[in-house]
């Protein structure tokens, strides 16, 4: 009886491997058919996508894709995103370049905005697929009942903003917190930008140690306001003021007011993938300090000016963003400061990308730096700015991913 139970086991399990061959070949031929996409986009919920649109293929590198899609974003007045949908047709769709763009809002929540991605993915990618042999099963269904009227907007724009953080840590020997508050409020329409902030921060650090104990504590306060007119599709001019004190940096009283314009080489509506900015300021430049400055004064007054370049491109291939700027103050040129930022992630070729973030900055002009020596103490703790003739960061990484050029599987188990 056991002889027939094994043998019965063994012809089964030979017809389950042949239908599983059968039903992989099926598979196979059917992903064969399937429009092969790429999603750039590395903050995306990808197996949710994979999950939700089964009517494409999803490869992990660009070079092998039909349709390259590409994702920028930007922050609007309410504290929500504009987003961009770029799809770029290649191989049998070359020459084809299609753009959705569609708006979440700060109140809806992350299944709210996924959904709504994938509903804008859904449609740029309709066009591709219908062009494929899988056309004959796609569908398109319109829910009427779900539009609505555009609302009476009772505010004019104007978006406000507070909030009130603490963070507290400790152990036995060292105990330290950080309080901080701000309010801001915002109006951005097509025409004008208003921006208003106030702040406030306390951070404390406490150490007991076998002799002594030690403080550290700093404040500051700042406040600023910019108002902004655009003017054609490359220019635009405005004025920002703003008013600070802090007792790292030795400022008891801190305002400027500065004028500006600004002039962009491409058209504004290209901001989402290509900029080249050109901003210049001129202002005053007013400071009290707690302590006399190197240079011997308590309160000071200057005529200062300030350039920034800004470019930012994002392409397939991948993108750049980088400004430099440079200023001074006008009675004394020698007092200067030049900076550098940028980011910078390429895709080189299949599955091979490499991304570097940097900055450097040569400053002359830390007018306010006390005139005492610095207690050691403060070195330690950080209370005291320090002076210096430039400082810099960099981070750099490479990513190498090889294999399958396929990733349409979800798995769940044991997380992701």
């Amino acid at each position: 009886m056991y002889k027939y139970f094994v043998i019965l086991f063994v012809v089964l399990a030979g017809f389950s491997e042949l239908w599983s061959f059968g039903e992989s070949d099926t598979l196979a031929a059917h992903h064969d058919n399937l429009v092969k996409v790429y999603i750039d986009c590395g903050y995306c919920d990808m197996d949710f996508i994979q999950t939700e649109i089964q009517f494409v293929n999803y490869v992990i590198d660009r070079n092998n894709a039909d349709v390259h899609v590409l994702r920028s974003r930007e922050r609007t007045a309410s504290n929500g995103r504009k987003h961009t949908l770029t799809f770029l047709g290649k191989n049998n769709f070359a020459g084809r370049n299609d753009t959705l763009k569609y708006i979440t809002i700060n109140d809806e929540t992350e299944d709210e905005q996924r959904r709504k991605l994938v509903h804008y993915l859904e449609l740029g990618l309709i066009p591709y697929a219908a062009q494929s042999d899988i056309a004959e099963h796609l569908s398109v269904k319109y829910d009427f009942k779900a539009i609505r009227i555009k609302p009476v907007d009772n505010w004019d724009h104007w978006v406000f903003r507070t909030s009130i953080n603490g963070n507290f840590s400790g152990e036995q020997s060292v105990n330290s917190k950080n309080l901080s508050m701000n309010i801001r409020a915002d109006r951005i329409t097509e025409d004008w930008k208003v921006r208003i902030y106030s702040g406030a921060n306390y951070n404390e650090q406490k150490f007991t140690l076998e002799d002594e104990n030690l403080t550290s504590a700093s404040r500051g306060q700042s406040g600023s306001i910019q108002v902004v007119k655009s003017i054609a599709d490359h220019w635009s001019t405005g004025i920002s003021a703003g008013v600070s004190s802090s007792s790292y940096a030795n400022l008891k009283l801190y305002y400027n007011i500065s004028p500006a314009i600004e002039y962009n080489l491409f058209p504004y509506s290209q901001s989402t993938h290509l900029e080249l900015r050109f901003l210049y300021q001129f202002g005053y430049n007013y400071a009290q300090y707690y302590e006399p400055t190197i240079f011997d004064k308590m309160e000071e007054g200057s005529l200062g000016e300030s350039m920034q370049i800004v470019l930012m491109v994002k392409k397939p291939w991948g993108t750049i963003h980088t400004y430099f700027t440079g200023s001074h103050y006008l009675r004394d040129l020698s007092k200067n400061r030049l900076q550098v930022h940028g980011e910078l992630s390429l895709s080189l070729f299949d599955g091979f990308s490499l991304e570097f973030w940097g900055g450097y900055s040569r400053i002359r002009d830390q007018l306010s730096l006390p005139k005492r020596e610095v207690t050691e103490d403060e070195i330690l703790l950080r209370r005291r700015q320090l002076e210096t003739q430039y400082n810099y960061w960099s981070s750099i990484g490479i990513s190498y991913t090889f294999g399958s050029i396929y990733n349409n599987i979800v798995n769940p188990r044991f997380g992701n």
